[in-house]
């Protein structure tokens, strides 16, 4: 990792970047083994939850794949897949499974604008990059275990991500740390995010130009 690149990440973000990893990788986990599947299928959908968005967000930006050049990041993954796998399923109601999914979305938003930020991109593709980073784990999650995409769903979802990720690039742009930048953007983005699921706030549908 160059000199701007750390210097814009931080010490405290890289720890909220391993977060959101483990915990998309254990929501990854968690639908396979919804669909009762082998341990063999739990580990690749923690995996490919884990560092998908991440993945396509280095692609997009020209850096190293993260994962692909630091081992701890996959054994991270086999790790989370590994405990869901062994503990008892009550421990993961649809509750759990949510409140895991709005942590991780908050964190690794953070991050990715942060990330891209670092290797010199503008501020509003900086901040679509942390949304990129945050969603599309989720959404490859969803295509392959068959469940209606986090896209399609009416709560607040790629809205809290935003938020995150344009946040993070205002504070950064205004000249505070990286760590508080950091923790402020994911811990507004996680509010709203809670907010969403608890009141069920989402925007309005498309109606067609239907009164």
């Amino acid at each position: 990792m160059n000199s701007s690149v750390a210097a814009q990440i931080g010490p405290i973000l890289p720890w909220l970047d391993l977060f959101g990893i483990a915990v998309f990788a254990a929501t990854g986990a968690l639908a396979a083994t919804r669909h009762q599947q082998t341990i063999v299928t739990a580990t690749f959908f923690a995996l490919i939850t884990g560092v998908g968005g991440g993945t396509v967000r280095d692609l997009l930006i020209g850096a190293p794949v993260f994962w692909v050049h630091d081992a701890s990041v996959a054994s991270l993954c086999l790790g989370m897949s590994a405990i869901v796998w062994i503990t008892p399923e009550h421990w993961w109601s649809d509750r759990t499974f949510a409140w895991l999914d709005a942590l991780g979305l908050a964190a690794y938003a953070a991050f990715g604008a942060a990330k891209a930020l670092g290797y010199g991109i503008p501020p509003v593709p900086a901040a679509v990059m942390g949304v990129v980073t945050a969603c599309v784990g989720g959404i490859i999650r969803d295509v392959l275990a068959g469940e209606p995409s986090i896209l399609m769903r009416p709560e607040l979802y790629v809205t809290a991500a935003a938020l995150t990720a344009s946040l993070y690039v205002l504070l950064s742009l205004l000249g505070l740390p990286p760590y508080v930048a950091g923790l402020a953007s994911a811990t507004a983005g996680f509010a709203l995010r809670g907010a969403a699921m608890i009141w069920k706030w989402g925007l309005p549908a498309y109606r067609g130009g239907k009164n």
